[in-house]
């Protein structure tokens, strides 16, 4: 199927198609939702985070596998994956392709999916917790 140049869609219209279905979070809600069970996933490359750290009780899950990762009838489902009703937060560097992420998670069922404004860089950039490891990495 080809698409013409008139219905064509920018990476631009993509994002902004993607925000407006959420709720986005800044970094200092993060802790807040981490506590009340929520779900941190990151899914910058491994270049990026041995560099800059991570956010602090997040999972990282490569972008390639994310929705098999989290979706329950895949069956490559990672342990302990988020239930459709819990929050699931999704970190990238900038925001950028975390909302695609979290878009396409909502398309599964996970009705509280979201990411982080800013991603890890304004996260960072505000002075918030840092630390080395995530809790898991998850491939």
């Amino acid at each position: 199927m080809s698409v013409d140049d008139d219905q064509r869609q920018t990476v631009a219209d993509f994002v902004a198609e993607a925000r407006a279905a959420l709720r986005r979070v800044t970094g200092d809600q993060l802790e807040d939702i981490r506590r009340s069970g929520g779900h941190l996933i990151d899914i910058r490359n491994d270049h990026t985070r041995l560099v800059e750290g991570h956010v602090p009780g997040s999972v990282v899950i490569d972008r390639l596998v994310l929705e098999w990762r989290l979706d329950p009838t895949s069956g490559a489902t990672m342990d302990g994956a988020p239930g459709f009703d819990d929050v699931v937060v999704v970190v990238c560097n900038e925001g950028y392709s975390s909302s695609i992420a979290a878009r396409d998670l909502q398309h599964l069922g996970f009705r509280h999916a979201t990411d982080l404004v800013g991603g890890f860089r304004q996260y960072a950039a505000e002075g918030l917790p840092v630390v080395a490891d995530p809790v898991a990495v998850i491939r």
